[in-house]
């Protein structure tokens, strides 16, 4: 166990988090980037020669996930001889957040954010193995972001015990040793059931199971049918993924909205808007998220932001700064946005010069433009730079976005009018 003011090479421990059957969670702060970061490290007995080439694909895969709400990875390393996994710092757990009351619709909103993240889980081959509240992060404006993506499946190869997976929330052929996609869709619908319910059902899952009444009260019959098909024992007759489950909820939630505001004296005509929106976002992330690197929310309406955007594209909000997590390795202090150890300058903003430590070049595969400075020694830009990030020499190309010919009449840079209120690169009103 580490020990608070403790160093971990470039980080400082400030307290225990939390611990499990796999690893200890530490707070700390980064004394390079002037950040908070969760550290997770899994006890050295787990991390052996025989599992670390396991470890280590587990990571490479959970690096490849992209979306807005699934935790990406900031690094992982050894430090001192302790295996390190490093991620932004949440506020908390959907957990701890479940010890407070939970509104219908915050509720709902969670449900779909959830579903979202493991479908996408999904649609990659992923299986979680471990869905369960304490794996939901809470970031502000109540966004959920799901973590321990690979690592809980190393530990089920590594902890040699029938019922891997967090008892409570398991499906009983996981704990027989068979998961599969439908077991993640088993402990989703245990976290709905309990969010709305508020009480998690007991082994044996007889239906209708304690909560029920409640349940049935606040909830309309069609998604009230989501949660009980999500919940069957027998496999066979459960949602085969979250991919599935996620539709049947997109159908069934106007009519829970509908439900509860005869029940609350909701107003409908809100509703309905928020509903549009939230299709017109979710739309947006799958044609675009990943390809413009869409994984953070705006502080102000929640809709999915990328690092380089100056302005939200939804509601206009400024985004002089980035108030979020970055995969680069250090952080502009003008800005807040990601840079590499290589660069001079902040490819983001005007900000200053930076001293470099050392000669390496790090390649990358988001370099698919060049410099047009003749006397730039790297000659080399990613998507939406400002700047020339060795040379400072502002670039004077204008940024388009593949699959799309739309341009701000401004900047002329890449917009996309069907989803966007504002263009993200100069502000303008589209």
């Amino acid at each position: 166990m580490l020990k608070t003011r403790q160093k971990l090479g470039k980080y400082q421990i400030e307290r225990k988090l939390g611990e499990g059957g796999f690893a200890l969670v530490y707070q700390a702060r980064d004394t390079i980037e002037g950040v908070r970061v969760a550290l997770k490290i899994p006890y050295p007995h787990l991390v052996t020669p025989d599992t670390l080439e396991d470890f280590r694909h587990e990571v490479r895969v959970a690096a490849r996930l992209e979306h807005p709400h699934i935790l990406p990875l900031k690094n992982a390393e050894f430090i001192n001889g302790h295996f390190v996994i490093t991620t932004a710092l949440g506020q908390g757990t959907l957990a701890d957040r479940l010890q407070k009351r939970l509104s219908f619709a915050t509720a709902l909103d969670f449900a779909e954010q959830m579903l979202a993240a493991v479908a996408y889980a999904h649609e990659n081959r992923i299986i979680h193995c471990d869905i369960k509240p304490d794996n939901f992060l809470l970031f502000p404006g109540n966004r959920l972001r799901l973590t321990d993506f690979g690592i809980a499946r190393v530990a089920q190869k590594t902890i040699k015990a029938s019922g891997e997976g967090t008892v409570g929330y398991i499906a009983p052929e996981q704990a027989m040793g068979k998961p599969s996609f439908a077991s993640d869709v088993f402990s989703l619908g245990l976290i709905l059931y309990r969010m709305f319910s508020g009480q998690l059902p007991d082994w044996p899952y007889d239906w209708p199971p304690v909560g029920y009444d409640r349940l049935r009260r606040r909830l309309h019959p069609e998604m009230l049918g989501v949660v009980r098909k999500a919940v069957q024992v027998d496999v066979r007759r459960r949602y085969r993924n979250a991919g599935q489950m996620l539709a049947a909820f997109g159908r069934a939630k106007p009519r829970a909205i509908r439900f509860a505001a005869s029940r609350y004296g909701q107003a409908k005509p809100k509703t309905t808007r928020r509903d549009w929106q939230a299709i017109r976002r979710q739309e947006f992330v799958r044609q675009f998220g990943k390809l413009l690197e869409a994984r953070f929310a705006c502080s102000a309406c929640q809709g999915p932001v990328s690092e380089p955007m100056t302005c939200c594209p939804w509601c206009g909000k400024a985004r002089r700064k980035h108030d979020a997590e970055t995969r680069f390795p250090i952080h502009c202090p003008r800005c807040h946005r990601g840079m590499k150890l290589d660069w001079r300058y902040c490819a983001w903003c005007y900000g200053p010069g930076f001293e470099v430590q050392g000669n390496r070049a790090y390649s990358d595969v988001r370099y698919t433009a060049r410099c047009e400075n003749e006397r730039c020694e790297r000659k080399k830009l990613m998507p939406f730079m400002r700047y020339c990030p060795w040379c400072h020499t502002r670039v004077r190309r204008t940024w388009n976005i593949t699959g799309s010919q739309e341009k701000c009449a401004r900047c002329d840079w890449g917009v996309l009018r069907a989803f966007w209120s504002y263009c993200p690169w100069c502000s303008k009103k589209l």
